[in-house]
């Protein structure tokens, strides 16, 4: 399985989307199939603080 390094547009408005709505990054990482950890870099890149998982 290839990781997908680049960002679509469509990807980064779902990021977008998830993140504001609180969905988990666990849950954002298996809905856009990329790894937790690229998925953290990227809303840290992003400026934006992904909801705590409990």
């Amino acid at each position: 399985m290839s990781v997908e390094t680049n960002w679509s547009l469509d990807a980064v408005q779902s990021l977008r989307s998830m993140a504001r709505e609180g969905v988990p990054v666990s849950v954002i990482s298996l809905r856009l199939k990329r790894p937790v950890d690229a998925v953290c870099a990227k809303l840290a890149e992003l400026g934006i603080t992904p909801k705590v998982e409990v």
